[in-house]
């Protein structure tokens, strides 16, 4: 039996800690009180991820590498982040961030030693073109992409662990055995194996492995 795990990780509210990559990046363009506005509007289910994606295009027309660069370096990432990254590739493990928000943000976490990383799909920027609705990610989409990635590994759904807070996280949760919430909703938390509220991955890393140990 192949023994190595798939570490599947969510981006936003959980490596990310009280935040998104959309409100980070809102902060250095002077936007987030319309940022704040989209977020409710699809929280209520007003907008989907797709019209949310159509937003941000208008909202970020002054968007640039730097801007993303410096979004990236100053958000407050979870505690921990590197040692576990690097754990998981020294046991032949594999990491991978799945997350609804933007490529050219989340991306740069193979940087930092995520081995793979799923976002949704947006032309560079400066933008010269709106994302194509195709390419924006959907919460089922999670379950598409970790099926896609765990069976180019030969691994089973058991070989995986999951991380995530909230109800995009729901049917990734609702498929695999081995899930842990972090700082996450009650929601979640009721359908995770188990929990963590806090600002070190290494402890949540460690529930994860310890799921699957004692499966």
């Amino acid at each position: 039996m192949d023994g190595r795990l798939l570490h599947v990780f969510d981006m936003d509210g959980t490596l990310l800690r009280d935040t998104s990559a959309s409100l980070e990046i809102a902060a250095r363009l002077g936007c987030l009180d319309e940022l704040r506005s989209l977020e409710a509007e699809f929280a209520a289910g007003i907008i989907d991820t797709r019209g949310f994606a159509a937003a941000l295009y208008g909202l970020w027309r002054e968007l640039t590498p730097a801007v993303v660069a410096e979004a990236f370096d100053g958000a407050p990432w979870i505690g921990g982040l590197a040692e576990v990254l690097a754990d998981i590739r020294s046991r032949g493990d594999r990491a991978v961030v799945v997350t609804m928000s933007p490529d050219f943000f989340a991306g740069r976490l193979r940087g930092l030693g995520v081995d793979d990383v799923v976002a949704s799909g947006f032309p560079p920027p400066p933008f010269r073109a709106a994302p194509d609705p195709a390419g924006i990610l959907v919460p089922e989409d999670k379950v598409t992409a970790v099926d896609r990635l765990r069976a180019a590994l030969g691994l089973g759904r058991d070989a995986c662990v999951a991380y995530g807070d909230s109800g995009s996280d729901v049917p990734l949760f609702s498929v695999l055995r081995h899930t842990v919430a972090v700082n996450a909703t009650p929601g979640l938390r009721a359908l995770a194996a188990t929990g963590y509220d806090g600002d070190d991955l290494r402890a949540a890393y460690a529930l994860g492995r310890e799921l699957r140990a004692r499966a």
